[in-house]
């Protein structure tokens, strides 16, 4: 049974076969997925023998057999390995890994080719060394390995196992349509994993590829992303859903790197024991209460309940009175402990949800007071006056009114700057979109004009490299006007997304977090007796609670039918993918959603925070030269409000906006009501019909 360690557990001490398990560690990866370093095999895997031990002649013999072609270059890999050898044997050890880890080279910055001064005798040692690494001769640590610059590891390791599944896995990753510098990436995580950890591919555990997954993201040694700059990226973007579709992963493995490393749902005890709680009886009548209560709450109002009660409560009335015995909380020490609620944690500023945290701890006492009339024997020997008075909440509903006044006079001010904003992205779109249509089918340095401004076809050692290697190279041309080169192909999709995500708000005034939620079935009919169809657009329930119909406009069922017509280029259907809810904390199911792109190797919903920082960067642009929209302060968090409508909200006429966001009910017709829900009816002129969903997108 592979021990369980965190996911932080070190692989800088090759030496170890067996890893402490840490009772300590709370399983609080999804779907509870812990990484943990493969256990090492009782014999070494070693497709050609045991070479451990071998004398430096055996094992250049071996790799003449293993790695045949040139003279020079078998001479050169040869050579390469003597050297190294020749320096570990001046080290104590009954073998080569022994030996190795002896001399230093086993730890982090510890390059091999700093052993030999020359150029070409350093390409030389970096070659040999990576043919040890291929045999089983050494296993290095991850981060020695990483040290030295290992050109073309993958294919070296790959011949020189003949592993039939490891062969199996490199022909299913070149069949994935991306770019083939991914699927180097791929074949070099997989075998870097198994080099490290001396297993075979039919050993790796899904914990044991997470272990290398987040050494390398925390190390910052991704692949074509070394540095402390991309500590923040995950390695095994595309080898993770290969090796489960192969059917190396059990069934209940997330399917995705993404899927495996995000934080899922804690559990009540986890919610609470966060704040470890001294007196057990107050802990677990928390939980009790909880878990009453969990039915009628969702997960992200669950969590927030738990850190009230628990953490900024009794977590606090321990910290100003040790030892309270009950929930009796008198006057003085309520006082306390409502002085020290009005300041953070880092003492930094003061806590702007005071009010809320009240009326949370105030339901509590007021619930236990119910509910030991139904259940006494459980809930009656807690029950207390509740330190909170009424009149502590009686300023909240004037609060609340004043916050309204605040949100509306900034959206009276914001709402004129909002169309031009809107030309803004409109004219930057257009202008791109041209320049990649004229720019795509022109040579190299061809020089062409688009609106007056002139540009020239650039063309780079790297779009060679990539169109050399069977990718397709992206359009850049440089600007000759401000000498600044444009990579049109990504300025041209983002500036497509920006946008699409402010006309859809503007449009349809949803929340972004609703926006990012619609999918191809989101986009409805409903035709008329007389023959009309009405475009509609279904907004999932999301903070409101309720599933709301909007009737499209034409501008809005033209940036509907704008984006599936991207997504359904070349007769492709649009992907079903999942996407993370952060609030909720779980995977969707897949789904067609609207606002995805290609990132590397994997299809991504936009998330919430992209979308701000997209908008964030065209409201920087404009405050540069636009002085009213800079001394108005327009941001992207208040685009929604300055955009749309709102249920329940009143807002100033907007000429540019379409009808008000209403619930639509169609006639009282059971048959015309299912023809709605399953999207059935005569189709939407510009939008495809979606693809029949399988069992998953049910």
């Amino acid at each position: 049974m592979t021990p369980t360690t965190s996911r932080r557990s070190s692989v800088a001490e090759p030496a170890v076969t067996q890893l402490p398990a840490d009772p300590r560690i709370v399983p609080t990866r999804f779907a509870g997925l812990q990484a943990a370093q493969a256990l090492l095999p009782v014999s070494c895997p070693g497709p050609h023998g045991h070479l451990a031990s071998a004398s430096p002649e055996e094992i250049e013999a071996v790799m003449r057999r293993v790695w045949p072609g040139g003279r020079d270059a078998e001479n050169r890999r040869a050579r390469g390995a003597r050297i190294l050898l020749q320096h570990l044997d001046g080290f104590p050890g009954g073998s080569w890994q022994q030996r190795w880890e002896a001399s230093g080279l086993n730890e982090a910055h510890q390059p091999v080719n700093v052993l030999i001064p020359a150029y070409q005798g350093r390409k030389e040692i970096c070659t040999g060394a990576a043919c040890l690494f291929g045999l089983r001769v050494i296993r290095p640590s991850l981060l020695a390995l990483r040290s030295t610059r290992l050109h073309g590891y993958g294919e070296r390791f790959l011949a020189a196992q003949h592993d039939p599944l490891l062969e199996d896995f490199w022909k299913r990753v070149q069949d994935h349509p991306v770019h083939p510098v991914h699927h180097t990436a791929a074949l070099f995580d997989v075998t870097v994993a198994l080099t490290t950890q001396g297993i075979t591919l039919d050993d790796l555990t899904p914990e044991a590829f997470l272990h290398y997954v987040w050494q390398s993201r925390d190390q910052g040694l991704n692949m074509k992303a070394r540095g402390k700059q991309n500590r923040g990226q995950f390695a095994g973007q595309l080898a993770w859903p290969v090796l489960h579709e192969m059917g190396l992963f059990p069934p209940s493995t997330p399917p995705t790197v993404r899927a495996a490393v995000l934080t899922g749902r804690r559990t009540l005890e986890e919610l609470v024991d966060r704040y470890e709680i001294r007196h057990q009886g107050v802990r677990q009548l928390i939980l009790d209460y909880l878990a009453r209560r969990r039915s009628e709450l969702d997960y992200s109002s669950l969590d927030q309940h738990a850190r009230s009660l628990a953490g900024l409560f009794w977590a606090k009335i321990e910290a100003l009175a040790p030892g309270h015995p009950d929930l009796r909380i008198d006057a003085e020490l309520c006082e306390q402990w409502r002085e020290a609620l009005n300041t953070r944690e880092n003492g930094q500023g003061k806590r702007h949800e005071v009010e809320r945290i009240l009326r949370s701890v105030r339901s509590f006492y007021l619930d236990l007071h119910s509910w030991a009339v139904e259940e006494p024997e459980r809930w009656a020997p807690w029950v207390a006056p509740c330190p909170i008075p009424d009149n502590a909440l009686r300023g909240l509903s004037v609060q609340k009114r004043r916050t309204k006044e605040r949100i509306d006079d900034r959206i009276r001010q914001r709402q004129p700057l909002l169309p031009t904003l809107v030309a803004h992205l409109e004219d930057r779109y257009h202008h791109l979109r041209e320049i990649l249509r004229q720019a795509s089918s022109l040579a190299p340095c061809e020089a062409f004009a688009v609106e007056g401004r002139s540009y020239q076809r650039a063309w780079s050692l790297a779009d060679e490299k990539r169109q050399r290697r069977g990718g397709q190279a992206n359009v850049r041309v440089r600007d000759l006007t401000s000498a600044e080169d444009i990579n049109v192909t990504t300025a041209e999709e983002l500036a497509f997304w920006e946008w699409a995500a402010v006309e859809v708000l503007r449009h349809s005034g949803v929340r972004v977090e609703e926006l990012l939620e619609l999918t191809h079935l989101s986009v409805r009919q409903y035709q008329r007796p007389n023959g009309e169809v009405i475009a509609l657009l279904v907004i999932a329930p999301s903070k409101t609670d309720r599933e709301r119909v909007i009737p499209m406009s034409a501008e809005l069922f033209a940036v509907i039918a704008a984006i599936i017509r991207r997504h359904t280029r070349a007769g492709r259907a649009i992907p079903l993918i999942q996407r993370y809810d952060q609030h909720e904390r779980r995977m969707s199911e897949p789904m067609p959603f609207l606002f995805q792109r290609q990132l590397g190797t994997t299809r991504r919903v936009i998330s919430p925070a992209t979308v701000l920082v997209m908008l964030r960067r065209r409201c920087d642009d404009l405050a540069g030269h636009h002085p009213d929209f800079r001394a108005a302060g327009f941001t992207p968090a208040r685009l929604p409000q300055a955009a749309g409508h709102r249920p329940g909200q009143q807002r100033a006429a907007d000429p540019h906006r379409s009808r008000p966001t209403r619930t639509f009910e169609p006639p009282d017709n059971p048959g015309l009501r299912r023809r709605l829900q399953r999207g059935r009816g005569p189709p939407l002129p510009g939008i495809p019909r979606p693809a029949p969903r399988g069992p998953a997108g049910r």
